[in-house]
């Protein structure tokens, strides 16, 4: 429907009038115009009307300026006081009060305007008119820029959605708030997999279905086809439930595609076609269903690249651990969650002449950059083992490459030699996390010397060594393991320690229970390396 036919649509009307004569020619002539008409015969009944749970506005009171229980100028105060009848438009009527002060008056205390009797049907009808499309403009015009406002807040939360499930809830929750009515989306998942998604309406949740493979291109073909941006097209009940049984939108159907690039996969979001009341909504739902193509597209591009840069760092870190006689070897590694950026960490396990070096280590940062430079450092480390240096002359070697190649970069790395026999440990520490060493009697404790992180230019002092009797255990962490948002880190290592005395009496088994206990929800990579030494 047109504005302009909006406009000129018959309307509701209350005529407040006490007399009988009077109130039946206005009726009369109301009707024959095509609106419905409530009388009522003094203010008190037009109010009782007005204060109706459930009952719709009228959309124009007719107020006689002389009713028997107050007058008609009062009457349009308590009905422009009201929050509810506020945006009510009044049309005084009286054949008594016709002065320009009379006028004056009932203006200045609400009316929006005033004609005198005895009135003539067709300026009566023209101020009617006339009236309504003032007030159906100005509905208009707040409805706007309300569904702007509720565009702008759809828009963000599809902007912001982190996932694919987030990204449904808000798409098609912001088209049922927009519209106030029940509305679908489809669009393909990471996996190319068709998705269908429902909400029956703006305080509902999100329904989320698989949809058959050649629904995108069966619902193209009624709107975009492989063209790019955003277009609007009607679907009848029959077409769009042949293509999606399982949903819930009744009547006829108004979809908006949209593509960002070509050869890229589109979204479609779908309303009732009663829902939208003007051009002006279906400019809306175009634009709804366009910044979901650009979030999905963001979306999509960042899963892509996650994924990419995920292969990437895991492709740095080793696959296995060596073996190594009187030493049994665990380790775990889980990366940050789907939404947070890859970080730095790293551990290794390295046989040497000089015995197993085990070392963890945390480049600062989280970013492909955190993750490459953690791969230099991981392969430095590997050949400067290999070269036989004891850990302090590591440490060193790694902070001149440091400042040659990343002067910018800082990083956190443990060096843990386990010197043949198993009996006796060289540890060197830049900044990490202490190794905590479990005594074959089972008690714990966390070796805290250490010394400057690298990058910082500053030398390291030389290991300390620690003898470990045949049963001592030994176990590495990075801080993603350990760390939790506003609790000190002295709390949860204690916590940790714990764990780690009463947990599971099996390496690997243990390391399970350390990841399923401080592991979960975590938005930086973890990685734990333990070791059992049974000695030779």
């Amino acid at each position: 429907m047109t504005d302009s036919s909006q406009d000129a649509a018959p309307a509701t009307i209350l005529v407040v009038e006490d007399s009988e004569t009077n109130l039946y020619l206005l009726t009369n002539w109301l009707e024959r115009a095509g609106h419905v008409v409530i009388g009522a015969e003094n203010a008190g009944e037009g109010l009782d009307h007005l204060a109706t749970a459930g009952t719709p506005l009228p959309e124009i009171a007719i107020v006689d300026v002389r009713l028997p229980d107050m007058s008609g100028f009062e009457l349009s105060e308590k009905i422009k006081g009201n929050a509810r009848t506020a945006a009510l438009p009044v049309i005084h009527i009286s054949a008594s009060a016709v002065s320009a002060e009379d006028h004056a008056e009932g203006l200045q205390r609400g009316a929006d305007a005033y004609l005198n009797q005895p009135l003539d049907p067709g300026e009566l009808l023209a101020t009617v008119t006339a009236t309504l499309r003032y007030a159906r403009a100005r509905r208009r015009a707040e409805q706007l820029a309300q569904r702007l406002l509720t565009l702008n807040q759809a828009t963000m939360s599809v902007y912001s959605s982190i996932g694919f499930h987030s990204f449904a809830a808000a798409a098609t929750g912001g088209a049922a708030r927009l519209l106030s009515s029940p509305a679908s989306a489809v669009f393909l998942s990471p996996e190319g997999q068709a998705v269908h998604s429902t909400s029956d309406g703006p305080a509902t949740t999100t329904r989320t279905y698989v949809a058959r493979p050649d629904v995108l291109d069966r619902l193209l073909q009624q709107s975009l086809g492989d063209g790019t941006g955003a277009t609007v097209a009607r679907i009848s009940r029959g077409q769009w439930q042949a293509l999606l049984s399982a949903d819930h939108l009744g009547g006829n159907i108004t979809m908006a595609a949209a593509r960002t690039k070509r050869g890229r996969p589109p979204v479609c979001i779908a309303v009732p076609s009663d829902a939208l009341t003007g051009t002006d909504d279906e400019h809306l739902l175009q634009q709804l269903a366009h910044a979901c193509a650009l979030a999905l597209e963001g979306l999509r591009t960042y899963n892509e690249e996650h994924t990419l840069a995920l292969a990437l760092q895991r492709s740095f870190l080793p696959s296995d651990l060596p073996t190594v006689d009187g030493i049994d070897l665990a380790f775990r590694y889980l990366p940050a969650s789907e939404n947070a950026e890859i970080g730095g960490d790293f551990y290794e396990a390295i046989p040497t002449a000089d015995g197993l070096l085990l070392a963890i280590g945390d480049v600062l940062g989280h970013s492909l950059s955190a993750a490459t430079v953690m791969g230099e450092l991981r392969h430095a480390l590997r050949a400067y083992a290999i070269e036989g240096h004891p850990p302090q002359q590591i440490l060193d070697r790694l902070e001149t490459l440091l400042a040659h190649s990343q002067p910018t970069v800082t990083a956190t790395l443990c060096l843990v030699l386990v010197e043949p026999g198993g009996r006796r440990l060289q540890v060197a520490n830049a900044g990490h996390i202490p190794p905590l060493v479990v005594s074959p009697q089972g008690h714990a404790r966390f070796h805290t010397p250490h010394g400057p992180i690298l990058g910082l230019r500053a030398p390291h002092p030389a290991p300390t060594a620690l003898s470990t009797p045949p049963g001592t255990r030994l176990l590495l962490v990075t801080d993603g393991l350990v760390e939790v948002r506003n609790t000190s880190l002295n709390a949860t290592l204690d916590a940790f320690m714990e764990a780690v005395t009463a947990g599971p009496a099996g390496l690997q088994d243990l390391s399970d229970h350390l990841l399923d206990t401080f592991g979960r929800g975590k938005d930086d990579d973890i990685a734990l390396l333990a070791a059992d030494l049974h000695g030779s």
